[in-house]
């Protein structure tokens, strides 16, 4: 009697998860040479995190395609959620963060982090299927973003000592 077998699930998208991680390694791996290697405290120079992290990259993502190539991904739970993105939140999490990226040299850390929050918030909430929020709900949201982002400036600013765009000349906001 001859046996029929099913054809083995394509494991191209392992592949090129896989393949991807090793890209990653590889711009980490460019961005790391840029950086001086001149040593400090305890031999260690600027450039040691960037290429561990360059070296942990690439071990991922070689496992990764030689797991694709050898059976496909061990123990993979079926995915939770939904069968297809949801678009229009992604939209509305993506333009939070091109408006903080374009707009925090501007308008400052604190606003653009709190846009950048609003726009965010939005959207997960309509991931989830809830409504994206009126009025009370987008000033509750403005108001929590500027609670996050002010301590988290005046920390990197004032105790760290980290140049971040502010609006103000007081260097406060």
């Amino acid at each position: 009697m001859i046996e029929m077998h099913e054809p083995a699930p394509s494991r191209t998208g392992q592949v090129a998860i896989g393949l991807g991680a090793l890209g990653v390694a590889a711009v980490l791996a460019v961005g790391a040479w840029q950086i001086p290697s001149n040593a400090g405290y305890a031999g260690v120079g600027p450039d040691f995190l960037p290429w561990v992290m360059c070296a942990a990259m690439a071990i991922c993502g070689t496992l990764l395609v030689w797991q694709a190539f050898n059976g496909g991904w061990r123990d993979v739970e079926t995915p939770s959620g939904a069968a297809h993105g949801d678009w229009h939140a992604l939209a509305w999490v993506a333009a939070g963060v091109l408006a903080n990226a374009s707009l925090i040299t501007t308008i400052g850390f604190v606003l653009s982090c709190t846009l950048c929050y609003v726009l965010a918030v939005r959207g997960l909430r309509l991931s989830e299927g809830r409504a994206g929020g009126g009025p009370r709900t987008t000033f509750v949201d403005v108001v929590t973003g500027v609670l996050i982002a002010a301590p988290v400036y005046w920390v990197f600013t004032k105790l760290l000592a980290v140049n971040l765009p502010g609006i103000s000349a007081s260097g406060w906001i």
